[in-house]
């Protein structure tokens, strides 16, 4: 049986609680075995005991080695997935200062995304799949894709969960299964600027500039319940989205592993490349699919209307200025 060796960080958090029992379930990976590496800051790594346990209690039977470790390298060597959920949140008080300016917390952040791109670059498969989900999650794998200096690795941010929120919005104005809609792509930052394609994507196999017409709902309710879902999840539990979160992280390994459908796209944040006009250099939320040979892709026929190309250029300046904050960690 195929094996696969999964790192992931901020391993003692509640997304990860969420996560990675799911990793090692058959589901994610399918029939291979799953080789766990999970990653904590010094202070509280050793809560993982706990989790170690857990597993361990719970027979899971594509559970392969689990490791607990504050070693990075050391958990990062021919490591095939990295999902790195750890990052220092924003209200937190990092080195006697609380960080509230998101320029902070793109410095802060910045620098722990370097060492874990060197480590990356130099130690993790020469294939391996990188997911950033800690926030601000697009510019932290920027940085570490940069510091990695590894063409050959993928780098994402997270945006999967953007596209669920976007989904379920639109299947409650439908009035249709969420399983009846496809093709949901979130352009830009995983940030209140980003955009949810709702013209292209395909509901009970029609498009949906074809099935809503209302622009004002549009404007006023669609495009800001789904940019600010995040802030009313923390509103409403005093926390973030935790197990939405990590479903959305094993959704977006689950359209890595497996070929897209023709047709159908997933979303993630890339490095662009020219396509669409984006601005070349950020990791920037686009439509991809994975090749029968397992090869994820940007997919490139998507059209795009002037309403669109507005809205991603707000996203896309936002990314650009982000990059400009933590440019003296891409030299």
């Amino acid at each position: 049986m195929n094996r696969v060796k999964v790192v992931v960080t901020g391993a003692a958090g509640q997304i990860s609680y969420s996560l990675i029992p799911r990793l090692v379930d058959g589901h994610t990976f399918g029939d291979k075995i799953v080789d766990l590496e999970l990653v904590e800051i010094p202070q509280v790594v050793d809560k993982l005991e706990g989790l170690v346990m857990e597993l361990e209690d719970s027979n899971f039977p594509n559970m392969g080695n689990v490791n607990y470790t504050s070693d990075f390298e050391e958990a990062a060597k021919d490591a095939d997935w990295f999902l790195l959920v750890g990052s220092i949140p924003r209200g937190i008080v990092f080195n006697g200062k609380k960080i509230e300016e998101r320029a902070d917390l793109l410095q802060i952040n910045g620098g722990i995304f370097v060492g874990q791109g060197q480590a990356i670059g130099r130690f993790g498969k020469s294939d391996a799949k990188i997911l950033v989900v800690g926030n601000p999650a697009n510019t932290n794998a920027l940085i570490g894709r940069h510091a990695a200096n590894n063409d050959s690795q993928l780098w994402m941010a997270m945006t999967m969960l953007d596209s669920s929120r976007a989904k379920s919005v639109l299947s409650k104005k439908l009035n249709i299964k969420i399983s009846d809609i496809s093709k949901m792509i979130i352009w830009g930052n995983h940030s209140p600027t980003m955009y949810p394609d709702f013209e292209n994507v395909v509901a009970n196999g029609s498009p949906g500039r074809d099935l809503i017409d209302d622009m004002d709902w549009i404007n006023t309710e669609f495009l800001p319940v789904v940019q600010q879902r995040g802030k009313a999840v923390i509103d409403s539990r005093g926390a973030s989205s935790a197990t939405s979160a990590a479903k959305a992280a094993l959704d977006t390994v689950i359209a890595c592993e497996n070929p897209t459908a023709s047709g159908d796209c997933f979303s993630a944040a890339v490095i662009t490349d020219g396509s669409y006009d984006l601005p070349e250099g950020i990791i920037c939320g686009m439509p991809l699919m994975t090749s029968p040979e397992g090869k994820v892709e940007i997919v490139r026929d998507i059209v795009l209307s002037n309403f669109a190309k507005d809205k991603i250029k707000i996203s896309t300046d936002e990314l650009i200025n982000e990059r400009a904050a933590v440019e003296d960690l891409l030299k």
